[in-house]
């Protein structure tokens, strides 16, 4: 049975927008170091797949492929890509696979298969969908020291309370941390 995990860069107050038409752009750029990204790698893992929406593939396959040769550019280039999409026949960038019309069924199949863990990169609404329905395993939040006060959340309101476990803490050195919790259920009142 594979492992889903939920990957999302995160201000302090929540906000996960970040490049594009966003305000204050690429907020996480200044952050960046070649350790915090090694450590990132290694959370990530030495093998996994994608699980992602079409926003979010189509980002990535416009950075990605020509993103050079580094291990983390390699490992996303080389992962199956499984896209929660309405437009399947224009999915290029692979390998890659369409979730189908139901994504929830598809993704409970696709859970119950070996292969590798299942990274969930940005895709909020997915993120929120998976988190709806149980089916995530871990959450990795990567948080960066700024406060943005608006902007894309994390989750919608729809989703319930979760309760989650911590089970890991790295701090990068430009103050970056790359915080894991284990997915445990709904927060009870």
């Amino acid at each position: 049975m594979r492992k889903i995990r939920i990957f999302e860069h995160i201000s302090l107050d929540g906000v996960i927008e970040h490049d594009g038409d966003y305000t204050y752009g690429a907020w996480t750029t200044a952050y960046r170091s070649p350790a915090g990204a090694e450590m990132l790698f290694q959370t990530y893992g030495p093998d996994f797949d994608l699980l992602l929406g079409r926003h979010t593939y189509d980002i990535f396959s416009s950075f990605w492929p020509n993103a050079g040769d580094f291990p983390m550019a390699n490992a996303i280039n080389a992962a199956t890509k499984y896209v929660a999409t309405h437009r399947p026949d224009s999915l290029i960038w692979g390998p890659v696979k369409n979730l189908g019309n139901n994504i929830e069924v598809a993704i409970h199949t696709l859970k119950s298969t070996d292969g590798p863990d299942l990274i969930v990169a940005g895709s909020s609404a997915l993120t929120s969908l998976l988190l709806e329905q149980g089916l995530v395993d871990e959450v990795v939040l990567i948080t960066y020291p700024v406060l943005l006060g608006h902007g894309k959340r994390l989750l919608s309101d729809k989703v319930n309370a979760q309760k989650l476990a911590f089970i890991d803490s790295k701090a990068t050195p430009t103050g970056v941390f790359i915080n894991s919790y284990k997915y445990i259920g709904l927060l009870k009142k």
